[in-house]
């Protein structure tokens, strides 16, 4: 057994491949001094990190045997650590500026942690982070691919994302059952949309949430200019539309 026990409810897999935890700490790229770590756990990616010498570096940690294993073996962590949940952390309170994002992150929340990022995408710059394998390819999706979904799209507005490596069950402790892959997501040159993103986000969403039907169909909630009803958009299914698409289906909606 590890010295610290893995915690279901957590969605713990601790990653023991120190070659993989080397990679996905290279793969910051965007050379950010400010950076948070997502779920250290023992601290397999947070030594490479360390090293780094950030001007501001943070670990957020829920588990609190996981916190002491830390304070016990990473001095340098002092002050440091946030003992609570990140998805009600306020990340203005801790960095000023632009920052990055990294971690093991606990496969149960890790769409939630997305979607908080999306609401921080302005200084957020970077995004590096292991996932389960269906969540890492539903996010790097592009559009005409089964995967390619909501998440996909809101993400995909705002920054590039890659898909790095694969990375299989027997690298953790427990082994998933499921396989794992790193992403990175950079933020792109768009300030803002060309709609308001409240109505950009409620279009994709009605989209998606019939995406057998056509958007003739799922969007029939929505009044449109007159004549953009006959646009061959129309004929598509939510899957086969790009950002931009869906920035003009909003630049045509009627308040």
């Amino acid at each position: 057994m590890p010295p610290v026990k893995p915690k279901k409810n957590l969605g713990q897999h601790f990653l023991k491949n120190e070659t993989v935890a080397q990679q996905i700490v290279d793969a910051l790229v965007s050379g950010n001094q400010q950076v948070i770590e997502i779920g250290p756990g023992m601290g397999v990616l947070t030594k490479y990190l360390i090293a780094k010498k950030f001007d501001n570096f943070k670990v957020v940690e829920i588990d609190n045997e996981s916190v002491g294993y830390l304070i016990q073996h990473y001095p340098a962590l002092q002050n440091n650590i946030l003992a609570c949940d990140f998805l009600s952390l306020k990340l203005e309170d801790y960095f000023k500026g632009s920052f990055s994002v990294i971690g093991n992150f606990p496969y149960n929340i890790s769409s939630q942690i997305l979607f908080k990022i999306l609401d921080y995408k302005e200084v957020a710059t970077e995004v590096v982070g292991m996932f389960q394998k269906e969540v890492a390819e539903r996010v790097a999706s592009q559009p005409g691919h089964k995967q390619y979904g909501i998440l996909s799209v809101l993400l995909q507005a705002y920054y590039d994302i890659e898909y790095l490596f694969t990375v299989d069950e027997q690298q953790f402790l427990p082994p998933p059952k499921v396989q794992s892959a790193v992403i990175r997501l950079k933020r792109n040159p768009e300030k803002q949309l060309h709609c308001p993103e409240d109505l950009f986000k409620k279009v994709v969403k009605a989209g998606f949430n019939q995406r057998r039907k056509t958007l003739r169909n799922s969007l029939c909630q929505f009044t449109f200019d007159e004549g953009f009803r006959q646009n061959e958009i129309f004929t598509k299914r939510p899957e086969q539309l790009s950002v931009a698409d869906f920035e003009l289906i909003c630049e045509h909606i009627q308040n």
